[in-house]
């Protein structure tokens, strides 16, 4: 497995998101959250992975509780990050938050506590003060940040007066905002930039598209996802095929090894099954040229989405029909 080494952290290039633990908006039965999900865990650090990260919100911290099931015994092999996102994130409430996600996850410390969107209406240093209070009384080692922009996170960083080692935010051949500022920030700061949705929720592995739509509430209600997007998005995917058939790999591990060729970029992918994950961290193996990289970074930067309001309308049509 290949690892990232920034900021005092050593993480698997590639982890396990565990965002779909314990849905219902993913479609993939029951059995998936009482069995599958802990399966894939415990096949995640056979492998070598070692970041898994989950979230508060998570199916309102069930996701946080079958982590914690699948680390018993096992902990020490995990890197665990989580993320808080109470409606009014002010230094008790984060407090109070983060110790509460220690118990649903059956830890002692948490090792990366991250805020997981940022609150336009409380001050950030009343967030950082909790983040703080938290790291001196011991329940978190390090404190991140997700979806924040490069000023915001140096911005928390000021304010917590201690390194905010990572930023969460959404990383893809088809959302690229991050290498304008994220991306560079970590990079010059020795920190670490978590990408999250790398695979567009199935979408980069080539297995929808306009005529074959993804199932289940959490894809319906992703703008990438619509039937006009997927069709823009089709010339990123027939070039990820002809990458990955001259290195007899998969369109989505191209996906994420053309994102972790980035130093200081981790990627956290979900999966549906073991033998996704597998596939999922065999990318970590794959060694891109610099001719092929390039060719997907100028084919990524055609991709342009459809506007936002005509996202709008689109998008409350496939609510309706779905209805």
């Amino acid at each position: 497995m290949k690892h990232v080494e920034a900021a005092g952290l050593r993480l698997s290039a590639i982890g396990l998101g565990c965002w779909q633990f314990g849905s219902r908006d993913w479609g993939y039965g029951k059995g998936y959250g009482e069995t599958t999900a802990v399966e894939l865990v415990h096949r995640a650090l056979d492998l070598g992975v070692n970041l898994v990260d989950t979230a508060e919100v998570y199916a309102r911290g069930v996701s946080e509780a079958i982590v914690g099931r699948a680390l018993e015994g096992r902990r020490d092999e995990a890197f665990v990050a989580t993320k808080v996102l109470p409606i009014w994130p002010t230094a008790s409430q984060v407090e109070e938050h983060g110790r509460l996600s220690a118990l649903r996850l059956g830890v002692q410390v948490i090792d990366l506590y991250q805020v997981h969107w940022p609150n336009p209406i409380v001050p950030l240093r009343s967030t950082m003060e909790g983040m703080r209070r938290l790291r001196d009384a011991g329940i978190v080692n390090h404190v991140g940040v997700s979806n924040f922009s490069a000023d915001r996170w140096e911005a928390a960083e000021r304010d917590l007066g201690h390194p905010v080692v990572s930023n969460q935010v959404h990383f893809s051949l088809l959302q690229r905002k991050p290498d304008r500022a994220n991306v560079p920030y970590a990079q010059a700061n020795d920190r670490v930039v978590i990408a999250y949705s790398p695979l567009e929720q199935g979408v980069l592995g080539g297995r929808y598209d306009a005529h074959h739509l993804p199932p289940g509430p959490a894809r319906r209600n992703n703008p990438l996802c619509l039937p006009a997007n997927l069709e823009r998005a089709t010339p990123v995917i027939e070039t990820l095929r002809r990458v990955a058939n001259a290195h007899e790999a998969t369109a989505a591990q191209v996906a994420l090894a053309w994102l972790i060729r980035k130093p200081n970029v981790v990627a956290i992918p979900g999966a549906s099954s073991v033998e996704q994950l597998e596939h999922n961290v065999a990318a970590a193996d794959l060694e891109l040229t610099d001719a092929e990289a390039d060719e997907l970074t100028s084919e990524s930067d055609q991709f342009a989405p459809i506007s936002g309001p005509a996202t709008g309308v689109a998008l409350l049509r496939a609510r309706r029909s779905a209805a």
